[in-house]
């Protein structure tokens, strides 16, 4: 059996009287791309920053790429990409020199290659262009492209990113999206935390929630998506349909009709069998909303559902 890519066992972490994180045990397969959804001030970040051994924890145990962390991080940080809170940078500096001094500092590979990866970079995240403005005058969405580019200077068999579109328009949000896309296709593993519903939903195959520093469930997300035993019919004769069903029908919106059924072929086959005209069927499935709200309750607003939705 593969090794996680992170494993976490009861990780805590407390500040003072305050316990920011309790008890979490993570679990990340290679080749996923796991979303760490919750509100914020969950304790996301805290973990995060555990993660890659810029914060110590109170108690328990942190395996990354299968090495002990904070005890060897140093191993694997090479293989390791991370965005943690806002991107750091000079301010003085343009993003193209700050990419070349970063490069410089680690392991990316030869000087006279140095040009060509961090162009390369710079044009992944929509940067190609940048002039020789400091990074000071950045606005707050070209900052985050930077720091992205920063943790793509190299193939990392690990991405760490902590709210990665974070100040980015409808347009940026999408092209991340792309881009995580790729390089998850290419085999690296994403780990990206987020309290924005839309982005985790549209963007990873496995889920975490947490809320109060506790993890509440981790599965992949068809498995929390489940359905809710209705199926969506999109009929012109709606009508019909609503006499034929008898009281099945739980909702309706214009031609779509919710029905209460188990078996969507067999429904349709029914619906067909008596004259009707059916143009679509789907099996409804609770939203990664519902399933947060069924889990943390209506009592707090803090999880957004985040612009870009689709």
């Amino acid at each position: 059996m593969t090794a996680p890519v992170i494993r976490t066992r009861a990780l805590t972490k407390r500040f003072g009287r305050i316990v920011a994180v309790d008890g979490v045990d993570l679990e990340v397969a290679p080749g996923d791309t796991y979303g760490f959804l919750g509100p914020n001030g969950s304790g996301k970040t805290t973990v995060v920053r555990m993660l890659l051994g810029l914060v110590f924890a109170t108690a328990g145990e942190i395996d990354l790429l299968g090495v002990p962390v904070p005890a060897r991080v140093r191993e694997v940080l090479p293989d390791v990409g991370a965005l943690v809170e806002g991107p750091a940078a000079y301010g003085h500096l343009s993003g193209r020199r700050n990419l070349v001094l970063l490069d410089a500092a680690g392991r990316g590979g030869s000087r006279s290659s140095r040009a060509g990866r961090v162009d390369d970079a710079l044009a992944r995240v929509g940067l190609g262009g940048v002039d020789n403005r400091p990074v000071k005058a950045y606005s707050l969405g070209m900052r985050q492209r930077l720091g992205l580019a920063a943790a793509l200077l190299v193939p990392r068999r690990l991405l760490v990113l902590d709210e990665p579109t974070n100040g980015l328009d409808p347009g940026g949000i999408q092209e991340v999206r792309a881009l995580l896309a790729e390089l998850h296709a290419g085999g690296t593993t994403v780990f990206m935390s987020s309290h924005l519903l839309a982005e985790i939903e549209a963007t990873c195959d496995r889920v975490g929630i947490l809320d109060r520093g506790r993890l509440l469930v981790q599965d992949h997300l068809e498995v929390l998506r489940a359905p809710t035993g209705q199926v969506l019919v999109d009929t012109p004769d709606a009508d019909r349909a609503l006499t034929l069903l008898d009281g099945r029908v739980t909702t309706r919106a214009g031609e779509r009709l919710a029905v209460r059924a188990d078996d969507p072929a067999a429904l349709t086959a029914y619906l067909v069998g008596h004259g009707l005209r059916i143009t679509g069927v789907a099996v409804e499935r609770r939203s990664l909303e519902d399933v947060v709200l069924g889990l943390v309750g209506t009592g707090s607003d803090r999880v957004d559902r985040g612009a870009g939705r689709p």
